[in-house]
C-alpha cells in the first residue's frame, strides 16, 4: 500500500507537478503506471506542500501569514551566493539614516553611506520580487520581477526630478537614463556572457528573446536620438527660445509614443506570443542542474513578499532622498562630473539586484532567463522609465526633455549595435562578455573626464547657448 508521495523536480511544468510513487512493490510496468495514475495528487507540489489556489507550484511555501524567524532567515539567505554576500552590507542602512540626521554637515560621508546602503535594500526589492514572481505564471512573473527590479531606478529618477531646482539635476537624470541602459546592456550582459562562458565553451539562447529585445532597443535608440539630432541640426538657425520649446514638445510627444511601444511589447509577451516565451523559459529550467536544490529551498509566503517589498521600498526611498540631496555637493566640491555621476555611479547602485540575479542565472546555464532580465530591464528603462520621468516632469512644469549630449547618444547607439551583433547568432562565450565589459570601462573613463555644462546653459549648449533656468509650459 502506498503511504508516501515524492515530488519529482525533473517533471515540474508550468501547469503542475507530476508525483512519483515511493515504496511500490515490484510489479509489471503496466501495474506500476496504473498505481501511479490512481495515486496522482495534483494538489501538492514537489515539496509536499498543498498548493494554494492561484499560486504556481514552484512558489508554494506551505505556510501562510508572516513568520518573523522564517522571514528574516529566508530574506538573508537570498536567492544566490552573490546576493548573500550583498546582505552583509545591511549595517550600512541604519548607519546611513543616523548620520543624515546626526551629522548633516558631513556631506561626503552621507553620500557614501547612503550609496552603499542602497545596494542591500535594492537587493531585497529584487529578492522579494523574485519570490513573488515564483507564485505567478512564468512569463507574467518574469515581467513583474523585471519591473520590481527597476522600481529603484524609478524612485531615484522621481527624487532627482523633485529636487531639481532651476533644472540643476536634469543633466544627471538624462545621464542616468542612458547610464542605466549601458549598465544593463554592456556591464550586466557582459558579466553574464563571461560568467557562463567560464563553465562552458558556448551558451545558447532563443531567438524570440534576443531578436525581439534587440528590435525594441533599436526603436528606443531611434526615439531617444531624435530630440538630440533635431536640436543639433537647427542650433543657430532659429531663435534659442523657440528651439528649446520645440525640443521639449518633441521630447514629450516621443515619450508618449515610447510608452505606447512598451505597452505593446508587454502585450506581445503576455498574450499573443506568451507560448513562445514560456517554452524558452521552461527549456532553461530543464538545463539548470541545480534546479532541484532551488525548488527545495524554503520560500516566502505571499504576505511576507508584500511585507519585504514595503520594507525595502521604504528604505530605498529614504536612501534615495538622502543620496540625491548630496549629489550637487559631490559634483561641485569634489570634481565628479555630471556625466560620470549619471552614466556610472547612479546606475550601478540602482541596478545592483538585477545584475546579481542575471549573472547567477547565466552561471547556472539559464541564458534565456539571464538575457530576459538584461534585455527586459534595458527596454523598461529606455521605453518606460525615460518616458515616465519626462511625462511626470511635464506635470510638474519642469523642462525635462530627451535632449542628450552628443557624446551620450553616440555611446548609446554604438552599444546597441555592438550588443546586437553579439546576439545575432544566438550564442555567447566569455570573449564576448569580456569585450562588453571592456567597452563599458572605456565609456566610464571617458565620462570621468567629460566636463559639466556651463552654468545657465543646456546640456548641449555652448557659449551663447540656450538658457535653461526657467520652465516652459
Amino acid at each position: 500500500m502506498l503511504t508516501v508521495l515524492r515530488g519529482n523536480p525533473e517533471a515540474n511544468t508550468q501547469t503542475g507537478v507530476r508525483e512519483e510513487a515511493v515504496g511500490l512493490p515490484e510489479s509489471s510496468h503496466g501495474q506500476h503506471e496504473k498505481s501511479q495514475h490512481h495515486m496522482h495528487m495534483p494538489g501538492f507540489n514537489h515539496n509536499g506542500h498543498k498548493i494554494t489556489k492561484g499560486i504556481h507550484p514552484d512558489g508554494e511555501s506551505g505556510r501562510g501569514g508572516v513568520h518573523p524567524w522564517h522571514f528574516v532567515r529566508i530574506c538573508f539567505r537570498s536567492s544566490s551566493h552573490l546576493s548573500l554576500v550583498v546582505n552583509v552590507l545591511w549595517p550600512f542602512v541604519p548607519a546611513a539614516i543616523a548620520i543624515h540626521f546626526a551629522r548633516p554637515g558631513l556631506h561626503l560621508w552621507i553620500f557614501i553611506l547612503n550609496y552603499v546602503a542602497m545596494v542591500p535594500t535594492a537587493n531585497l526589492v529584487g529578492f522579494a520580487g523574485q519570490e513573488l514572481a515564483r507564485k505567478l505564471p512564468k512569463v507574467l512573473g518574469l515581467i513583474l520581477e523585471t519591473f520590481l527590479g527597476g522600481i529603484v531606478e524609478i524612485v531615484l529618477f522621481m527624487v532627482l526630478l523633485h529636487n531639481s531646482v532651476n533644472n540643476s539635476l536634469i543633466p544627471v537624470i538624462r545621464s542616468a537614463i542612458l547610464g542605466s541602459i549601458l549598465a544593463n546592456l554592456l556591464l550586466c550582459l557582459g558579466f553574464c556572457f563571461f560568467a557562463g562562458g567560464l563553465r562552458r565553451n558556448e551558451q545558447e539562447f532563443d531567438e524570440v528573446i534576443s531578436e525581439v529585445g534587440n528590435g525594441q532597443l533599436l526603436m528606443a535608440g531611434f526615439g531617444l536620438l531624435i530630440p538630440s539630432a533635431f536640436y543639433a541640426s537647427l542650433r543657430g538657425s532659429i531663435e534659442d527660445a523657440i528651439l528649446e520649446a520645440n525640443v521639449l514638445h518633441i521630447s514629450r510627444t516621443t515619450s508618449v509614443i515610447l510608452l505606447i511601444a512598451f505597452l505593446i511589447y508587454v502585450w506581445f509577451q503576455m498574450h499573443t506570443h506568451h507560448g513562445l516565451y514560456a517554452a524558452s523559459l521552461e527549456k532553461d529550467e530543464e538545463r539548470d542542474a541545480d534546479r532541484h536544490l532551488d525548488l527545495a529551498k524554503d520560500k516566502l509566503t505571499f504576505t511576507e513578499c508584500v511585507v519585504a517589498l514595503l520594507i525595502a521600498l521604504t528604505c530605498v526611498s529614504l536612501h534615495a532622498v538622502f543620496l540625491v540631496e548630496e549629489i550637487e555637493y559631490v559634483v561641485n566640491e569634489h570634481g565628479v562630473s555630471d556625466a560620470f555621476m549619471g552614466l556610472i555611479l547612479v546606475p550601478l547602485v540602482e541596478k545592483a539586484a538585477e545584475h546579481l540575479t542575471a549573472v547567477d542565472e547565466a552561471w547556472d546555464n539559464q541564458m534565456n532567463f539571464a538575457l530576459a532580465h538584461c534585455m527586459g530591464a534595458t527596454i523598461q528603462t529606455a521605453l518606460f522609465n525615460s518616458s515616465l520621468v519626462v511625462i511626470v516632469g511635464w506635470g510638474l512644469n519642469k523642462s525635462m526633455d530627451l535632449n542628450f549630449e552628443i557624446f551620450n547618444i553616440v555611446v548609446l547607439i554604438m552599444a546597441i549595435i555592438v550588443v546586437g551583433n553579439f546576439l545575432r547568432d544566438q550564442k555567447s562565450n566569455y570573449l564576448e562578455g569580456a569585450l562588453c565589459i571592456l567597452i563599458y570601462i572605456i565609456i566610464a573613463i571617458a565620462s570621468w573626464y567629460y566636463p559639466n555644462p556651463t552654468p545657465g546653459t543646456t546640456n548641449t549648449a555652448e557659449d551663447g547657448g540656450i538658457a535653461s533656468n526657467g520652465t516652459i509650459p
